[in-house]
């Protein structure tokens, strides 16, 4: 069970990491202008997915579809 958590925190990190790096790229690199409030709802959605996930795992069946057994 912890280790299903700890492959899932994982997970959310490189994906955390991931969008993080599109933000930038297209803020800094290709110079498109994002609202905050756009990232803000980005970031917003990405915490509740994230919460989610967790509370799927700790009181479902003990793996995330998509993912396999972590």
């Amino acid at each position: 069970m912890i280790e299903s958590v700890i492959g899932l925190l994982i997970w959310v990190c490189v994906i955390a990491l991931v969008l993080y790096l599109v933000q930038w790229v297209l803020t800094s690199v290709i110079g498109i202008p994002l609202p905050e409030k756009v990232v803000q709802i980005l970031w917003v959605i990405f915490g509740l997915i994230v919460i989610l996930m967790l509370v799927r795992l700790l009181l479902g069946s003990g793996h995330m579809p998509g993912l396999g057994r972590l």
